[in-house]
């Protein structure tokens, strides 16, 4: 149950990060945004995530993570219907900040609640089933999300902030409160949050996650409006290709914990061939005329930039002293969130500046996966 209860939260999250790349097309249309302008209500959601992100760590490290869970969860569900009244750029923006900032408390919690209620041998597969979530996320968002959108966007998020009331009981009852007395009895090495936040392999991978979610929302955030715009499609049909594909992103999830678990030690190997291949595909979106290669094209895509997102996400679980596993999280994901900041802003800007022309942002996420990939190999592990 408490998988179960920290899944819900999860897919609810996600269904969030998703559906706002499909409302923002009705929005925009009804609120005359430009591109840069709809990018900047995207950014300004992970300008908060960022800012809370390591703070959120560290509370869930010193003060419980069913405690900022819970938190976390009011936040979301309280300005996911606030959104449903906005009318105007400046409330949308202010909005989606203050969301952001309630999103921060949720990954690096639910990390803690699994290393403190798992052994270190299960941790990697558990994050990862957890982890995808963000494929039944995707599912919500491109389906039910999708449809309520075309029929009134201001629908879509009175369901979702019912959703994350939903889920919000499902933490407040099944997630437990204390440590399992099995965990008590361990003694752990006291590790301080500086030599966490000074730590090589934190630094390493904060910056792979990054560079990986530049790549990631980069291409979440455009893709509905780049599918719509270059092959004619209604919001609708674009909600099914991507329902499909989030759920391609589960399966990938779960493949990912399966292969990190299985290859343990082969890590770099692993990031390394994802991100070249991960690269080739990104070229090929803009290459292709075809609907249906360009839909293959993004399906195995997702796969490997879903590996890639796991492999990094799950690392510290290897790596790191369980005593500060959420506040490790908080720093990694904080590099995640920047990337989520950077990427719909810029990529938005640069759309602008090439008149509505897509090519430019995928050509800039396929030389960002490759680096991520290359950033990958100097984590040192321990021999």
């Amino acid at each position: 149950m408490l998988i179960i209860a920290l899944m819900a939260g999860y897919s609810m999250i996600y269904m969030d990060k998703n559906m706002i790349s499909t409302a923002i097309i009705p929005i925009a249309e009804q609120f005359h945004l430009t591109t840069s302008q709809t990018g900047l209500m995207m950014s300004l959601f992970f300008l908060g995530y960022s800012i809370m992100q390591i703070p959120g760590g560290w509370l869930a490290d010193k003060f419980g993570y069913k405690k900022v869970l819970i938190l976390s969860l009011s936040l979301i569900a309280l300005f996911s219907f606030a959104f449903s009244f906005g009318a105007s750029l400046l409330v949308f923006v202010l909005i989606r900040f203050l969301a952001g900032i309630g999103h921060a408390g949720y990954p690096p919690s639910c990390s803690k609640g699994i290393a403190v209620n798992f052994s270190k041998e299960k941790r990697t597969f558990i994050q990862s089933l957890i982890l995808s979530t963000s494929g039944i996320g995707g599912i919500l968002a491109f389906v039910i999300g999708a449809r309520l959108i075309d029929l009134n966007w201001h629908y879509a998020y009175y369901v979702l902030g019912a959703f994350f009331a939903i889920s919000l009981l499902l933490v407040i009852f099944f997630v437990p409160n204390h440590v399992p007395i099995e965990k008590v009895k361990v003694v752990s090495k006291q590790v301080s949050f500086k030599s966490v936040i000074s730590n090589r392999n934190v630094i390493i991978l904060f910056i792979a996650m990054l560079i990986a979610n530049i790549a990631f929302y980069g291409n979440m955030s455009w893709l509905p409006s780049f599918l719509k715009v270059k092959f004619s499609l209604s919001i609708s049909t674009v909600g099914t290709i991507l329902a499909v594909n989030a759920i391609g992103g589960t399966i990938a999830s779960l493949c990912a914990g399966v292969l990190l678990t299985k290859f343990n030690g082969k890590e770099k190997l692993l990031l390394m061939v994802s991100s070249i291949l991960s690269s080739i595909l990104f070229i090929s979106l803009v290459y292709s005329d075809s609907l249906a290669l360009s839909i293959v094209f993004l399906y195995v895509l997702t796969f490997l930039l879903t590996v890639m997102f796991v492999g990094i996400f799950s690392w510290p679980h290897k790596i790191l002293p369980e005593k500060v596993i959420g506040s490790s999280i908080g720093i990694v994901n904080t590099g995640g969130t920047l990337g989520g900041f950077i990427a719909p802003i810029s990529f938005g800007a640069l759309i602008s500046m090439a008149g509505g022309s897509f090519s430019i942002v995928f050509i800039s996420l396929a030389i960002a996966i490759l680096i991520c990939g290359f950033v990958t190999l100097t984590v040192k592990t321990e021999k």
